[in-house]
């Protein structure tokens, strides 16, 4: 009893540490490269064929086709990739991602134990060096995946299951000629990697299966197909509380494994033994050698992602008409409270993240330039009714803004507990100072619209010299904020915001001495002068937000 428990936990240990392993190299490799892959992916996609290649090269790249299609949406979500596009990369991210099962074939079919330790010892001599620890954090991940390998290889001789004559009789009752234990198989497949949330895991397993000898390669590779489907089952699942694109891409993913466990199904069978005389081992033969059995897999799983890539290339168009009319567009409104870019639901790594978590700060500084646009409007509302409904979509504004500081701040928060580079440390740091001067841009402008409120209540009449002075003041900030924007989408340096901010506070300090001058002349009222300055006042405070902004986000682009 107490060795048939310890054979079970050194089985889903092993496991445990090679999703461990995958997971540190591919968080490795996109520290060491995350803006260069994000540069290739917007760069080389300016066909089908190359979103392809890209995708299959960023995949390989870092071993995670979650994180290569996270990436896309990402892109896709930024409109620096169309959804063709994103259908492309996310099918060579398909082809990349067979070489995990290239990996595992080879640590199932030799002794790498031995290999394991000096890159171990090689690895927390990196990591101990700032320089090369990503290279480290690299080699610490593939010594853990390789170790788990072996030791799921060993594990799998350990636990004897050839020779368990209840195991053998269990899987050999399911006829492997029939198309219904195939689907079963599948359907198995399927629902583990759901519940996994991985199919490295799922595919090791059955590795594990095949190299026992329990597991016939119809069974297995059935199971394989079945990984295929719960793979991308998983991404819809996460998908469901992202936005319209990112469910689009997760569906588009769908289809194209779906079509291509359709297509395999008809030709099953000829199909594996295709792949099995590719490796050299006979599928119906009565005696199988065992280890060849995680290569004819591997074979497998390739043939099958690059043939259904090559057939569903042509059809990428008529794909995104599906999906688009599957997943329509949903109507709303620029006074609801979304975000566009951050889900919580989707699987994605911090590189990633920190990225995402930008594209929403952009978004949000682009709404706090349209709050101050409706605040112009409101100085100059004629009505009360039209000045009431303005003022009311101020107050929905001044609510979201609190609403994006919480949330990007509590997600950047949350990313933040993940290792990461110290130039990633460093954006998060400067993006939590750029939400929060945001929020008080956000914050001036409600400012604004209230003082203009108690204009309109104490029915204060501006003279056609303060009209002027609000408008030119109006101007000057709105410019400010139209740079801060170009600055965040990193469109612009810091310069250009310096000199119009040091403007804006010159324009402020010769208002205010005109004001001075003209009650001191009682041109107009004091009180109306108080209104006035209050205006103009808060508008140099909001300058100083911005400013703000600015110099929060130069000092993330600092070399470390």
């Amino acid at each position: 009893m107490n060795s048939t428990f310890l054979i079970i936990t050194k089985l889903l240990g092993s496991i445990a540490l090679l999703m461990y392993g995958m997971k540190v190299m591919s968080e490795a490799l996109q520290k060491m490269a995350g803006p260069q892959l994000r540069n290739v992916l917007g760069a080389m996609t300016t066909n089908r064929f190359t979103g392809v290649l890209t995708g299959m090269l960023v995949c390989v790249a870092v071993q995670s086709s979650a994180a290569t299609t996270v990436m896309t949406v990402s892109f896709v979500n930024a409109a620096l990739l169309t959804l063709a596009q994103a259908i492309s990369v996310i099918m060579g991210a398909n082809i990349g991602t067979t070489l995990s099962a290239w990996i595992m074939s080879a640590g199932f079919s030799f002794n790498i134990a031995n290999l394991v330790w000096p890159v171990f010892l090689l690895a927390i001599v990196l990591i101990q060096f700032k320089k090369h620890r990503y290279l480290g954090d690299f080699l610490f991940g593939l010594s853990f995946m390789f170790f788990a390998l072996g030791t799921l290889n060993a594990t799998g001789r350990e636990m004897d299951l050839a020779h368990n004559e209840g195991v053998v009789n269990f899987f050999a009752s399911f006829d492997a000629g029939s198309y219904l234990t195939i689907l079963l198989f599948l359907l198995i497949g399927a629902i583990l990697t759901c519940i996994a949330q991985s199919s490295a895991a799922l595919m090791a397993i059955t590795m594990v299966l095949c190299s026992t000898g329990v597991l016939n390669i119809y069974q297995g590779i059935a199971l394989v197909m079945g990984e295929n489907i719960g793979t991308t089952l998983t991404a819809n699942l996460a998908a469901l509380s992202a936005n319209t694109q990112a469910r689009r891409a997760a569906l588009a993913h769908l289809v194209f494994n779906v079509f291509g466990v359709c297509w395999v199904l008809i030709v099953f069978y000829p199909f594996v033994r295709m792949a099995c005389r590719i490796v050299g081992v006979d599928a119906d033969a009565s005696v199988q050698a065992p280890e060849r059995l995680t290569f004819v897999l591997a074979t497998f799983h390739t043939m099958f992602n690059v043939t259904n890539t090559l057939i569903l290339i042509w059809f990428i168009p008529q794909i995104e008409k599906l999906v688009t009319k599957l997943i329509p567009q949903k109507a709303t409104t620029d006074d609801e409270f979304r975000l566009q870019f951050i889900q919580s639901g989707i699987m994605k790594t911090p590189e990633i993240s920190v990225f995402q978590a930008k594209k929403e700060t952009e978004v949000f500084a682009e709404r706090m330039r349209r709050m101050f646009g409706m605040v112009e409007e409101l100085t100059n509302a004629k009505d009360a009714e039209s000045f009431k409904d303005l003022q009311e979509r101020i107050g929905k504004y001044e609510s979201i803004s609190d609403s994006m500081e919480n949330e990007i701040g509590k997600y950047l928060g949350q990313v933040s507990n993940a290792h990461l580079s110290d130039e990633t440390k460093q954006q998060i740091r400067a993006m939590l100072r750029e939400i929060s001067e945001l929020e008080s841009i956000g914050d001036s402008c409600y400012n604004l619209s209230r003082t203009l409120e108690r204009r309109r209540t104490q029915e204060v009449v501006f003279t056609e010299t303060q009209l002027k002075g609000l408008e030119e003041i109006y101007e000057r900030l709105g410019k400010c904020i139209d740079q801060m924007v170009l600055v965040l989408k990193d469109e612009a340096g810091p310069e250009e915001s310096q000199r119009l901010e040091h403007e804006l506070n010159g324009c402020r300090d010769r208002l205010r001495f005109e004001n001075v001058h003209a009650v001191d002349q009682h041109d107009y009222s004091y009180n109306c002068g108080t209104i006035y300055m209050d205006l103009v006042a808060e508008c140099e405070k909001c300058g100083d937000y911005v400013i703000n902004v600015v110099e929060a986000k130069t000092e993330s682009t600092k070399e470390v």
